[in-house]
């Protein structure tokens, strides 16, 4: 069985926020944090894992990513801190 992660980065608590999605969770956000990806989270310090979700089809990991993407900012917060409400690195749970 596949998983697939819709995650959120932030800069800080409140800051910059990223969505992506992937395969492959602790891959990707060692990739962040190392600034192996070119673009917008390294340009602004975005590597924090704050929140993240597991879906069993990329279609509707993708799906939600889009969604997320649309929503304004207040309501990321709050899906955030509903979860994490200290804004914790998670990546230390996931390794």
């Amino acid at each position: 069985m596949y998983q697939y992660f819709v995650y959120i980065l932030a800069s800080k608590p409140n800051g910059t926020l990223y969505i992506g999605v992937t395969n492959n969770l602790q891959r990707r956000v060692y990739e962040h944090k190392n600034g192996l990806i070119e673009g917008f989270t390294k340009k602004y310090n975005v590597n924090k894992l704050v929140y993240y979700e597991i879906h069993s089809e990329i279609t509707e990991a993708i799906r939600r990513e889009k969604n997320l993407k649309k929503w304004n900012r207040k309501w990321k917060i709050e899906l955030i801190e509903k979860a994490n409400s200290s804004w914790k690195d998670l990546y230390s749970d996931i390794i």
